[in-house]
């Protein structure tokens, strides 16, 4: 599991901004499962009831607790500050003392008698526009939503667990009205109407608490689309308010995506189901303002704009959801005893973020290289600006070390970093295994034969798993990790480049249209409330072969106006522009309008940038098919 954040377009303005305990047999006298119950019939001011009964207890002091920290997020969400009026009661409906220990915990004395809990859940959605509760407000992909169209039921937020029976069953009731949309991936038991037969009370098994905290929920007015790629059902849940995209309007692109993953994946199959969430934020107050994705074992949860057009959606779907898919091999097929025995409430964390996140982010770039999705020159740039953007990072950090401490100082806020070095670092090591076997071996077969050799149920032990893969693979790959992985010494991407007949360099480079050398060619002013471009336009072939001057206020794209509130969502359209796109930019030059109505061709830089090496030798030409082509 994990979060994903999207690129920050200018200074100051992000678009996002991925263990058990055995059970106390004593503590139960049966093994029924724990009865949950969610009804979403009666919300009152955006608070669902909530009724946790479970079973009878044998001991006398219980607590009760929902999740500080979920898997996959990497940051504190304290789920508990979001409960209200939480009560106790006992088999003859008299209300128990129940203390609250801290933001997640409850404790209850004189348990043998308890037979109920119930409380109130308030979503996070509408705390992330009032800036929050004085705590961390959970990433929106994390978070929950209730509103009368659309419920977005990550259970972690609704369903909590008692300390010792994290492994017990759960059984989960939601009662909504009958005519709304409804997908989970959780084993449907049966359902019934109410006897007005306006609400339908669905019901699910989960096999233990993790599988409540695992897979997701949406009810709604959403649209549904459910196809097969290979023998993996994917189902597609798509919430538009305004009705601007839809299911069927993604599934084309969804569908290509995940055909070429599972192609480029081979017999690595480790799920019959994959679910996508999307819910489409449409900018209001109330809206989710962190864009990204949380990924799950087999689903994913996806927040993004609903003003994107069609092809900055699509490209975006491809980015975020890509990723996630991946993780079908990492955390789930391969993982430590930290992600399979994870404790909510006092986690402790893998030192490994190099190989969940940082590999998996790379399959989601080198994936669309190797199946022909984009070309070599756009996989250069993606490196590239990975590079760049961990250049900005603490380049001589241990990442071991800040895995393992990614909630402490000064190590959480290097976390970001997963996404570039991690990525960078699984580049490392697939053309150093790709050198040392003459092209036969990489990352991707590593990962398979971890995965076979660990699976889903079975974790490695945390501290061995580098000494492992080293005898695995080749002793080159123990200099590699000694240094740069568990050691702090920066990597000279050069040299891995060398082997592969690539440089990095000065030339002529591609780039796009808003974003070069991984900085911004526009910038804000506050007082006006404008987005102008800065000297840097200068050096966009684009731009400058079109007519533009630094400072020229961007008073309009494609007839939208361009503010300080709506840049991140307009401007990452401009990023996702292609070759051949018809525009129009009116831009203010003094008291003059200027007019750019053109179609968008290749732009180019003068900058730093992979180039192939003009010295390259016909071996090193042959790695480098084998790197990006397999």
């Amino acid at each position: 599991m994990k979060n994903r954040t999207l690129t920050a377009l200018f200074a100051g303005i992000l678009l996002a901004s991925c263990g058990s305990t055995k059970n106390n047999v004593n503590d139960l006298a049966t093994s029924l499962p724990i009865e949950t119950a969610i009804d979403l019939n009666n919300v009152v001011d955006d608070k669902a009831p909530v009724t946790i009964n479970p079973g009878r207890f044998t001991v006398e002091t219980v607590t009760y607790r929902l999740p500080k920290v979920v898997q996959g997020t990497y940051s504190v969400s304290n789920f508990g500050s979001y409960v209200d009026d939480f009560k106790a009661f006992d088999y003859k409906g008299n209300e128990m003392v129940a203390t609250k220990v801290d933001d997640n915990s409850w404790t209850i004395a004189n348990a043998t008698e308890l037979d109920k809990i119930t409380y109130l859940v308030n979503d996070t959605f509408d705390i992330e526009a009032e800036g929050g509760i004085g705590k961390e407000t959970p990433f929106s992909p994390s978070g929950t939503n209730i509103e009368e169209n659309n419920y977005v039921l990550n259970l972690h937020g609704f369903i909590g667990y008692f300390d010792s029976l994290k492994n017990n069953q759960y059984k989960l009731d939601v009662t909504a009205k009958t005519d709304l949309a409804r997908t989970s991936a959780l084993q449907n038991i049966g359902s019934k109407q109410t006897e007005d037969g306006k609400n339908t009370i669905t019901s699910y098994f989960a096999p233990r608490y993790f599988d409540i905290t695992d897979n997701p929920m949406m009810y709604g007015n959403m649209d549904v689309e459910e196809f097969l790629v290979g023998d993996i059902k994917i189902v597609l849940s798509v919430y538009s308010p305004n009705k601007v995209h839809s299911a069927k309007s993604l599934k084309e692109t969804i569908y290509n995506m995940m055909k070429a993953q599972k192609a480029y994946l081979g017999d690595v199959n480790t799920t019959p189901r994959y679910d996508i969430y999307l819910y489409l934020s449409d900018g209001k107050e109330t809206s989710p303002k962190g864009f990204g994705a949380l990924e799950h074992h087999t689903s994913t949860v996806v927040v993004m704009p609903e003003s994107m057009s069609k092809e900055a959606l699509d490209e975006g779907m491809i980015d975020v959801v890509s990723h996630e898919f991946f993780h079908i091999v990492t955390p789930l097929s391969v993982h430590s005893e930290d992600v399979h025995y994870f404790d909510y409430n006092n986690p402790t964390f893998s030192k490994h973020l190099w190989m969940y996140e940082g590999v998996t982010e790379y399959f989601a770039s080198l994936f669309q290289i190797s199946e022909g999705l984009v070309d070599e020159t756009s996989f250069y740039n993606k490196m590239m600006g990975k590079i760049q953007a961990a250049s900005q990072m603490n380049d001589a950090m241990s990442f071991t070390i800040m895995s393992e401490n990614v909630l402490k100082a000064p190590y959480k806020d290097q976390y970001i970093n997963v996404y570039q070095k991690g990525a960078l670092i699984g580049m490392c090591i697939d053309i150093l295994m790709r050198e040392e076997s003459n092209g036969n071996r990489g990352i991707l077969s590593l990962m398979k034969e971890l995965s076979n050799k660990y699976g889903k149920n079975k974790p490695f032990d945390d501290d061995k798993i580098i000494d492992e893969i080293v005898a695995m693979t080749y002793p080159s790959l123990r200099t590699f990790f000694n240094d740069h992985v568990i050691g702090d010494i920066p990597i000279n991407y050069n040299e891995f480049f060398e082997k592969v007949g690539l440089k990095i360099g000065e030339g002529k480079v591609e780039t796009n249209y808003i974003l070069m050398n991984g900085a911004p060619i526009v910038s804000g002013d506050g007082q006006k409330g404008t987005i102008f471009f800065t000297d840097m336009v200068l050096k966009n072939s684009f731009w400058a072969d079109n007519g533009a001057q630094p400072n020229d206020v961007i008073k309009t794209i494609n007839g939208t106006a361009l503010t300080l509130q709506n840049a991140n969502t307009i401007l990452q359209e401009v990023f996702s522009w292609k070759p051949g796109k018809e525009i129009e930019v009116v831009l203010n030059r003094g008291e003059e309008e200027v007019v750019i109505k053109t179609k968008t061709t290749k732009t180019y830089t003068t900058g730093k940038g992979i180039l192939p090496n003009e010295n390259a030798t016909d071996e090193q030409k042959a790695l480098r098919k084998a790197w990006l082509k397999g």
